[in-house]
């Protein structure tokens, strides 16, 4: 009766702290937010990144439980919590819940941060298990915190939301993934906020966001890239891998040096820094002089190895130069005599090359949904940047800015025959498993220049690999496609000059016959080398071949069988009642040799069948063959905190079967 009373006034009076009457007199409430449960940011397979963990807050009512209750009970209650907090002993549980009681405390304080799991074995305690009413237990006040299971993968991409601060995809969906947040009465106490039960309005917990994100991929471009770090003791670096069709991203990794010599994900460089592209924006070059018809591939050069261009003198890496060259191999060779080749096509009209560039999206943003995206720096004939050397210099990579990303995308595009494709990261949007959106691959430009001219640039491109500037990072099992760069990482005088920090990047995609990925690796400031082959290809080379090796098996343009041939799918053990939705949505037959909760899947006569998995409340059960999402339900039911290895299913785990379950302790969690 009371609160029905509470509710209908409260309702009418919303907003303001709000007096009631009952029997025991005036009492005052207010309303208190409920916040709700954040979604979850998934990986593309379902594995949580980013999850949110439910602590609550133990307090009693003294004063609720009746004399009789109380005695017969408080014994109990206190043997009961010093089993599960030995933190204090029965004698002093028992001793601090009787002093509340006489001092009519009505807020006392038993435990923070309980787990759920913790939460129910509570509600089943002498006296607590009378409830609310009766046995004054108040276990309704939950904190939430938000768990990576990864650790630092993918740090600053995830991002988070702060104060008014918000980065990464958390900042970016924060209006999917935050819900809509309820309304409660409490009543107002000396002691504090009391809950009276009542809601106003539920809570909605926020929707799932499933990213575009492999992380396997991810976790081996983030350990290539950190190991390349250290080896160069280069200031910061980063590595993205794209789907060349969709524009999926499969991984993105930044890293940077701290203050302690260590390396951390701190800021997102590969979508929020532009430098110059430096001998990568030789591709773009080229392929704008043969749209406009100015070259031909097989035209010759004289890479002499010094260009003059009015005062100044650019210079090859090469001192001596290459000789007469065409300016195919002078692209394969990363020579600067493409400066010179576009300086003398263009100089009677430096705006037809500055418009075939934006022709082909090098000025505009690629609108990633997260934040922090700058435009691209491209200057023009005519504004107070332009000189002389403007021309010559942009056509290899400077007085033209970029972010990796943005390099990224164009060259993505070249292996996607001309198909400009939108970088994205989040795939799909669900509500409670269900599919809200999916959010399909967008199209940023398409057929930007001609096929013939993009067979040619593919060709320059497999050239450098095979016997230019990247020919040590050919790989035995597939063909790389790609383009080495190295830029000065601030601008005067001669690009190529020494005694300056520099910036070493490789962009490129494979298989080359038949592009699935593209992948860009830029390193800042290495120190014992400085050109791109060797700093970054030797990243994007141990990146491809592990993803080839472990990925592309999984693709239909690689491997396909006939569906005669193909054997019994494996499924990965968890929740039985899960298992059995999918099993017969997907058309497998499976068979059940248990009732369980839990179970473990076997593959056995063109069949699945379910067996018995031991879960229990205080013991690590085994979790080969688990997914990890289920995992971590158990897990942080039992208050037992997770670090995760790899992608796929459990293969091993660090605590054995049959351990206890120790609240606050860790187990690792190796996946494959």
């Amino acid at each position: 009766m009371v609160g029905a009373v509470v509710k209908t006034a409260a309702i009418q009076f919303e907003g303001r702290e709000n007096v009631f009457l009952n029997e025991s007199g005036r009492i005052k409430t207010v309303q208190i937010p409920i916040i709700a449960k954040r979604g979850q940011i998934l990986d593309d397979r379902g594995n949580p990144l980013v999850t949110s963990v439910s602590f609550f807050e133990i307090r009693m009512d003294a004063t609720v439980p009746s004399q009789e209750i109380f005695d017969r009970g408080i014994d109990s209650l206190s043997i009961g919590l010093a089993k599960m907090y030995p933190e204090k002993t029965a004698r002093e549980y028992a001793s601090m819940i009787r002093n509340a009681r006489n001092k009519k405390s009505r807020y006392l304080l038993i435990r923070k941060k309980v787990t759920n799991e913790e939460r129910r074995k509570i509600q089943r305690l002498p006296i607590f298990r009378e409830g609310r009413f009766d046995g004054g237990l108040i276990d309704n006040i939950e904190t939430i915190q938000r768990v990576r299971p990864h650790g630092i993968l993918l740090h600053r991409t995830l991002g988070y939301v702060r104060d008014n601060i918000q980065v990464g995809l958390e900042g970016a969906y924060n209006d999917i993934l935050s819900g809509e947040e309820g309304i409660e009465i409490k009543e107002r106490m000396a002691t504090g906020l009391k809950s009276t039960g009542v809601k106003l309005r539920e809570a909605i917990d926020g929707s799932d966001i499933i990213t575009s994100i492999d992380e396997s991929i991810q976790e081996v471009a983030e350990n290539e890239l950190m190991n390349q770090l250290l080896e160069q003791n280069a200031e910061h670096g980063c590595a993205i891998v794209m789907e060349v069709k969709t524009g999926r991203i499969k991984a993105i990794a930044n890293l940077q040096r701290t203050g302690d010599g260590k390396y951390f994900e701190v800021y997102n460089f590969a979508l929020g820094v532009k430098t110059y592209p430096g001998s990568t924006m030789k591709l773009a070059s080229l392929m704008a002089a043969l749209e406009d018809g100015k070259i031909n591939l097989q035209d010759t050069v004289n890479a002499s190895g010094a260009y003059k261009f009015y005062k100044s003198t650019l210079h090859d890496s090469h001192a001596e130069g290459y000789g007469r060259i065409t300016i195919q191999r002078a692209f394969e060779v990363s020579s600067n005599v493409i400066a010179k080749v576009i300086f003398n096509a263009y100089k009677g009209n430096q705006q037809q090359y500055i418009d075939r560039l934006k022709s082909f999206g090098l000025a505009d943003k690629t609108h990633i949904a997260i934040e922090g995206e700058p435009f691209p720096t491209l200057y023009e004939p005519g504004s107070k940047e332009w000189s002389g050397l403007s021309l010559p210099w942009m056509a290899i990579g400077y007085e033209v800015q970029q972010t990796p990303l943005q390099t990224l995308t164009f060259y993505n595009g070249v292996a996607n025959n001309g198909v400009i494709m939108k970088p994205q990261i989040v795939t799909q949007i669900r509500k409670n498993g269900v599919l809200e959106k999916e959010i399909q691959p967008v199209v940023l430009k398409r057929n930007y220049c001609s096929q013939e001219t993009i067979d040619l640039l593919k060709k320059c491109m497999e050239g450098v690999v095979e016997n230019g500037t990247g020919k040590n990072l050919q790989s035995a099992s597939f063909k790389i496609a790609g383009k080495t760069g190295t830029s000065r990482l601030d601008q005067g005088g001669d690009p190529t000059d020494d005694g300056i920090k520099h910036q070493a990047s490789f962009v490129g995609y494979f298989p080359a016959d038949d592009p699935i990925y593209s992948c860009i690796v830029v390193i800042a400031a290495p120190t014992k080398s400085i050109y791109g082959s060797k700093v970054s290809g030797t990243v994007f080379t141990a990146i491809a071949n592990k993803v080839y090796s472990s990925h592309l098996k999984y693709h239909k343009s690689i491997e396909e069988e006939a569906d005669d041939k193909k054997e019994t799918p494996i499924s990965q053990g968890g929740s039985k009642s899960d298992i059995e939705i999918v099993l017969p949505f997907l058309n497998i037959k499976w068979t059940a040799n248990t009732s369980g909760e839990w179970v473990s899947t076997a593959a056995q006569d063109k069949q699945i069948v379910l067996n018995t998995r031991k879960v229990t409340k205080n013991t690590i059960p085994n979790f080969k063959g688990m997914g990890l999402k289920d995992a971590l339900f158990i897990l942080g039911n039992m208050g037992v905190f997770v670090d995760v290895s790899g992608a796929g299913v459990i293969v091993s785990q660090s605590v054995p079967e049959g351990s206890e379950a120790i609240q606050g302790s860790h187990i690792k969690l190796i996946l494959e």
